[in-house]
């Protein structure tokens, strides 16, 4: 009993604060309200009921990241686990993060440098290359988001070597190295190029991450909130046919066995909608049967690839005929990709 209020407790506070946040509201006004709950006895009433309060500083009440932090850290712990993803001259370390997000630590076989993709969480990040003794040089933010970029300034403030923090976006803190379109560097051994796929925000960038040698010809992209396996990013600063540029013109591009790393832990609800609008795709209800199985244990679900995505992800189907249909008919990719996205919007699993 006392455990189910507690997580029902979790839930209200970082649900009602974090909706505080994207509006632009003061969280402290939810404090007094906030910070106290009660634990009734099985029966109901308030007959034996007894009444918790939760001391949360002003600092960290109106820090989303902190609280974030201390749901998980107090409250659940980490939302999924640990995992090593091993490809050709490369390792991505899965790092979970807040309380769906995912960072990634890229990290070069041969010589040991390594990057990280959206720090959000910078004391993991550095416990995770401390402890694997890897020369961490990068940071590759893919969007300006808080739950993305927010931990860019603590990383660089703590990290002892001076290091450098690429993004597309003046409104990415640290960042020191503004890239576009087919910017090129390297983490190592590995070329890195980027794509700019603005539409979820105006700067938004994918890191396509490719072995030196070409031994491996797919690679990695971390896709941050462009592609989502499923899914797709809302279009908050941008429109359908930005969406559509980058998703089937740009990622579609990249060789269908490029795996794809993308910000959050979104499969089982995008992979509903999928099925939605898809009812008799045999390859949606496996990946869903695949996906429960693995959320269960609480294992991510990342990476899926490019070829993956091309056979069950609406947003990157918009040409076939089923797609088009369930969204009224039209022939146009476009049209179809801006109603899925308004369907999206408010489509509940």
């Amino acid at each position: 009993m006392l455990s189910s209020a507690w997580r029902s407790f979790a839930n209200s506070l970082e649900t009602t604060l974090t909706a505080a946040y994207f509006r632009g509201s003061s969280c402290s006004r939810y404090q007094f309200q906030l910070l106290r709950t009660s634990i009734l006895p099985a029966g109901g009433g308030f007959n034996g009921g007894r009444r918790f309060f939760c001391a949360v500083p002003v600092s960290v009440s109106q820090s989303p990241v902190k609280l974030q932090k201390l749901r998980k850290v107090g409250f659940r712990g980490m939302h999924s686990t640990l995992e090593d993803v091993k490809l050709e001259g490369m390792v991505i370390k899965i790092l979970p993060a807040l309380q769906d997000n995912y960072m990634y630590l890229i990290i070069d076989k041969e010589t040991r440098e390594a990057a990280i993709v959206d720090p959000v969480d910078p004391e993991l990040v550095i416990k995770t290359v401390q402890e694997g003794n890897w020369t961490l040089k990068k940071v590759l933010t893919t969007h300006h988001h808080w739950d993305h970029a927010g931990g860019n300034e603590k990383l660089v403030k703590l990290w002892p070597e001076e290091l450098e923090v690429y993004g597309g976006d003046d409104r990415i803190g640290a960042m020191n190295h503004k890239v576009k379109q087919d910017d090129t560097f390297s983490i190592g051994k590995l070329n890195v190029k980027c794509l700019s796929t603005p539409c979820h925000t105006t700067g938004h960038i994918c890191y396509h991450v490719t072995e030196a040698s070409g031994a491996d010809v797919g690679g990695a992209v971390f896709t941050g909130d462009t592609l989502f396996q499923g899914g797709c990013g809302r279009f908050f600063e941008g429109t359908a046919e930005e969406m559509y540029e980058a998703l089937c013109t740009k990622l579609s591009a990249l060789p269908d066995v490029t795996k794809v790393f993308c910000g959050h832990e979104y499969t089982l609800q995008n992979m509903s909608f999928a099925r939605h609008v898809e009812p008799d795709s045999e390859v949606i209800q496996q990946r869903i049967e695949w996906a429960r199985h693995r959320r269960a244990s609480q294992d991510p679900t990342v990476p899926s690839t490019i070829g993956d995505e091309k056979k069950w992800n609406p947003f990157m189907r918009v040409h076939e005929e089923q797609v088009q249909k369930h969204a009224g008919g039209a022939n146009d990719p476009i049209a179809t990709m801006f109603k899925l996205r308004k369907e999206k919007d408010t489509f509940k699993a």
